[in-house]
């Protein structure tokens, strides 16, 4: 069964963007995906509620800085989602 979290676009592009570089800045990742503050932050909301990211809230000086880090939870289950879609992939 895939996981209802990680099987959708945005949420999965975001988690392999993680995947890979394991933290980006928020400013990064809504460039990256392409999507508006608002958009970002309520998926990373449900994200984070799940365990599945960290967002870590710091300044750099007088200027916000936030930053997303992929958590093990996160990482398993997309691990898991990813050989999930495999065998979907193998099968049909």
């Amino acid at each position: 069964m895939f996981d209802p979290l990680l099987h959708q676009t945005v949420r999965s592009k975001l988690m392999s963007l993680l995947i890979a570089n394991d933290e980006l800045p928020f400013k990064a990742l809504k460039e990256l995906l392409e999507v508006t503050d608002g958009n970002l932050s309520s998926h990373l909301s449900k994200l984070e509620k799940e365990d599945y990211v960290f967002i870590e809230k710091t300044f750099e000086g007088k200027r916000p800085k936030t930053v997303v880090k992929i958590a093990p939870k996160g990482r398993e289950a997309f691990d898991a989602y990813i050989e999930i879609l495999k065998q979907f992939i193998e099968e049909n």
